[in-house]
């Protein structure tokens, strides 16, 4: 969802780089899922809002600079239960890294490393014998996504 990108203040918050759209969104979840050192810790949101070009948080347990200089590059999640349901043909990011991907010759390609947003689209990176980047667009370069199979087909030249 995010990530613990600075410190502001003296009392303990943190700024945060959100991954959601609005960036702001990611306020709206608590608790929080805190990795530090490899583990997982719960959090509660104390406060947060927008500022600047982006956010500051005051997460529970954290109440000085020290403290909160802990969390400094730490990933930020929540549980799955806690996101809005999606509609049929709707996905998450989490839902599509890690797929195989093949396209429409039944070419394997790779596996879908991440994704990231551009101006226009997505773009899904497909790590494989080489790196594809390829459009997020449906039903032009992505044709089928199957969960259950761990399969995204795309059209895509495995030259290009």
């Amino acid at each position: 969802m995010g990530r613990v990108s600075g410190l502001f203040g003296v009392q303990g918050w943190v700024k945060v780089y959100s991954y959601t759209e609005p960036r702001k969104g990611i306020l709206d979840y608590s608790p929080w899922f805190i990795r530090r050192a490899g583990e997982w810790e719960q959090h509660e949101l104390r406060a947060g809002h927008p500022q600047g070009k982006g956010l500051v948080v005051h997460l529970q347990d954290f109440d000085d600079r020290d403290q909160a200089a802990q969390l400094l590059g730490c990933d930020i999640a929540v549980r799955r239960d806690q996101l809005p349901r999606l509609g049929a043909g709707e996905y998450y990011w989490s839902d599509l890294e890690g797929l195989r991907v093949e396209n429409l010759d039944g070419v394997e390609l790779g596996r879908i490393s991440h994704l990231f947003e551009t101006g226009a689209n997505d773009v899904i990176v497909v790590q494989g014998r080489r790196e594809y980047l390829i459009p997020y667009t449906w039903g032009m370069a992505v044709r089928k996504i199957d969960l259950a199979m761990g399969l995204m087909v795309v059209d895509w030249d495995p030259d290009f």
